[in-house]
C-alpha cells in the first residue's frame, strides 16, 4: 500500500467542482479534503439538534451583518471544499465560487469527533478561518478553537453547560451552551 500512496494524485477543487456540475456523486453525502473524497457522517438526532438549535440562535441576531450557511461547501484551499455544519460568512451571494471566508465555522461532532479535532482543526486553520467551534456532543462541551498560526490553533477553550460564549467577529451574540445540547 505504501507504494500505491506514493503514486497517488490528489484531486482538486475545480475538477471535483467540475465533476459535481456533470452530475457525479448524486445522493452521496461526501466532501473533498486534502485532494480525498470523504464520506461524510450520517447524522443522528443530537446532532441535527445542535445544527437547528445553533440555526436558530445564531440567524436573527446576525441579519445584514453576516449569512449563516447550514452544511454548504466552504472552499478551503486548492484541495478542500468540506461542507461544514455551519459557516458564519460574509452577507452576500457566492455566485462565482464559493466561500473562501469565514468568521466562524461550526462543526457538530460525536462519531467524527477525532477528525473534526485534527483534520478539520487543522484544515481551517490553514485556510485563515480565525475561529473554529467543535461540538462535542459527547462530553458535552463546545470546544472554542482561535489565533491560527502555522496551519493550526494555537488556542482551545472548552465552555461546558454552564457557560455562555460568542463569536469573536460578533461579541454580542450569546449562546448558552446548555442550550446548544437541548437542556
Amino acid at each position: 500500500m505504501g507504494e500505491l500512496a506514493e503514486r497517488q494524485r490528489p484531486l482538486h477543487r475545480e475538477e471535483y467542482e467540475r465533476m459535481i456540475d456533470a452530475g457525479f456523486f448524486r445522493d452521496e453525502r461526501i466532501e473533498l479534503i486534502r485532494g480525498v473524497i470523504v464520506e461524510m457522517s450520517p447524522q443522528n438526532m443530537p446532532h441535527s439538534g445542535a445544527i437547528q438549535v445553533l440555526t436558530r440562535l445564531l440567524v436573527p441576531p446576525l441579519v445584514g451583518r453576516a449569512d449563516v450557511r447550514v452544511q454548504l461547501p466552504f472552499a478551503a484551499g486548492e484541495d478542500s471544499l468540506p461542507e461544514p455544519d455551519l459557516a458564519v460568512v460574509e452577507p452576500r451571494y457566492f455566485r462565482g465560487g464559493h466561500p473562501d471566508h469565514a468568521f466562524l465555522i461550526i462543526e457538530v461532532a460525536d462519531a467524527s469527533l477525532k477528525f473534526d479535532r485534527q483534520e478539520k482543526a487543522e484544515l481551517y486553520a490553514r485556510a485563515g478561518v480565525p475561529e473554529y467551534w467543535v461540538v462535542n456532543l459527547i462530553d458535552k462541551i463546545v470546544e472554542q478553537h482561535s489565533d491560527p498560526a502555522g496551519g493550526s490553533y494555537t488556542r482551545v477553550t472548552p465552555y461546558r453547560p454552564s457557560e455562555t460564549l460568542a463569536p469573536l467577529a460578533f461579541t454580542d451574540v450569546a449562546v448558552r451552551v446548555a442550550e446548544v445540547f437541548g437542556e
